[in-house]
């Protein structure tokens, strides 16, 4: 994880490898950071002059500086001063690292903006808090610095990355609140890096039983309590969906449970987080094909979330009876796998027909639903790469919405604006229901063409029990094709930042 810090004081006396100046695109703003350059550098550099810079957001501009405790200058346009956003600073953050990188540029110190040039944007008029911007700029920098190179023997260019992002602020006035936003973006981005790398590792180091030591790994560095049911206990539970996904594998189910200290004093209302731990997917006797089945590591990506979004809340310490749980399974085409046309009984007494074997992820979920309910919880979420469909309805850029609680729904978009993993609700009609219905089960656990994400749900809903629940489907959003402004191809760690923030500002 890259280090992050805050330092105070005047660029002309950092030291490091590259130094981020930040320019909006607005005059007189630009003008006034293009004197500080001039003086700094001693000219005006060509793209400037020639209006090639502009100061538009993300655009990058190198200034070498001769004889100075930084090896260089690098301009980060911010675009207009008055469309200024989180999310902004966050793809400035990052851009300044990629240039970083660019540079084999080690240490990176980003120069924000000063009180002058904060108090008239109308993001803090409107409420926005230095912590939070704070929190921000850090997250897009620690994201974008982000490599899962471990398996690399030979580094690209020989160099290591970005060991260093600090943030320089011209006064100690607010520097206790920047450090405090820089604090906790350090929590979200080391879970969301672990979110990364669990769900980037491949199928040979990551399958149920390796993935149950890597979250008791986690909860006794990070302070949160592991229970792992193996498959004889998971038997005698009757969680008929997750040993019955795992019989085409060698490898054994797990069942992961995660609870966080709950502070004492009065009652503390209970959420359950539940994920996805598919951790290879080739889709049993309905085999995937074969081209692009490599990305099905990353079928375990809703898991991911909730183990990093555990570790971050063990640390937060908050007023909340927080609990994960992770059904774990590879869904392998062996000689004992599910078929078609079988049955399976749930931990809640309730049948699935199995119409494809590739609807797999739902068959766990259905047990770890119904188990959520021992907990009397006050809400349940859960997170699952469940569907190519809402890749075709939402593609990359949105989490589908699905559930039972619209005030939790609610504060889940609002948690996505804030953090721009952004959701997307998806309707839970009546109607949908005879979509999945079996003649000789209680459901069948795939319907027709259309409506693929909310059928998927629709399938979970059977298994809930009297609790409010969401159903986030990941599917489009944990699994990037191309890279983003401060993610890679691959891996995103999607769902860690969005339930901490929804956590954090969780209302009953």
């Amino acid at each position: 994880m890259i280090s992050l810090k805050v330092i105070a004081g005047k660029p002309e006396g950092v030291r490091a490898d590259l130094v981020a100046a930040i320019v909006f695109e607005d005059e007189p703003g630009f003008s006034r950071r293009m004197a500080e350059v001039r003086k700094t550098a001693g000219h005006i550099p060509p793209p400037v002059a020639s209006g090639a810079f502009k100061g538009k957001l993300g655009q990058t501009l190198i200034v070498p500086i001769a004889g100075r405790a930084a090896h260089q200058i690098v301009l980060v346009g911010a675009g207009p001063a008055g469309r200024f956003s989180l999310e902004a600073a966050r793809r400035i953050s990052a851009a300044a690292i990629k240039a970083a990188m660019a540079q084999h540029a080690p240490a990176v110190v980003l120069q924000l903006p000063d009180a002058e040039e904060l108090s008239p944007l109308p993001l803090l008029k409107a409420g926005v808090s230095l912590r939070d911007l704070a929190l921000s700029f850090a997250e897009g920098g620690a994201l974008a610095a982000y490599r899962f190179d471990k398996y690399r023997t030979e580094k690209e260019n020989d160099f290591a990355g970005v060991r260093s992002f600090s943030f320089l602020v011209a006064s100690r006035r607010n520097f206790d609140t920047y450090r405090q936003g820089v604090r906790d973006a350090a929590l979200v981005c080391e879970a969301t890096w672990l979110a990364r790398d669990l769900a980037n590792a491949p199928g040979n180091e990551i399958y149920p039983e390796s993935l149950a030591r890597r979250v008791r790994m986690a909860g006794r560095k990070h302070g949160f309590s592991v229970t792992v049911f193996d498959e004889k206990k998971i038997a005698r539970l009757g969680m008929g969906g997750l040993l019955g996904v795992a019989k085409g594998s060698r490898k054994p189910p797990r069942f992961i449970i995660m609870e966080t200290r709950t502070p004492r004093g009065r009652k503390r209302p209970t959420i359950v987080l539940v994920g996805k731990g598919i951790t290879f997917d080739a889709g049993g006797i309905s085999l995937k094909p074969s081209a692009n089945m490599a990305e099905m590591k990353m079928d375990m990506s809703g898991a991911a979330a909730v183990v990093g979004a555990l570790q971050v809340a063990a640390h937060l310490r908050l007023p909340l009876r927080l609990i994960g749980l992770i059904p774990a399974a590879e869904n392998l085409p062996g000689g004992n796998a599910l078929k078609p046309g079988d049955i399976l009984r749930h931990l809640n007494g309730k049948t699935s027909e199995i119409d494809n074997t590739d609807a797999e992820g739902r068959l766990i979920l259905a047990d770890a639903l119904s188990y959520a309910s021992r907990y009397t919880p006050d809400l349940v979420i859960d997170l699952a790469t469940l569907t190519g469909a809402v890749v075709v309805a939402l593609g990359h850029v949105t989490t589908g919405m699905l559930g039972t609680s619209e005030p939790a729904m609610q504060q889940l978009r609002a948690a996505g604006d804030r953090t721009f993993e952004r959701v997307w609700e998806l309707p839970l009609f009546e109607e949908y229901e005879k979509l999945m219905k079996s003649e000789i089960a209680d459901v069948k656990n795939a319907g027709a063409r259309w409506a693929g994400a909310i059928t998927g749900a629709v399938f979970l809903k059977h298994f809930i029990g009297s609790y409010p629940w969401v159903h986030l489907d990941i599917a489009g959003t944990a699994m990037l094709e191309e890279p983003g402004e401060y993610s890679q191809r691959g891996a995103s760690g999607v769902g860690v930042r969005l339930l901490v923030d929804f956590l954090r500002h969780y209302k009953p």
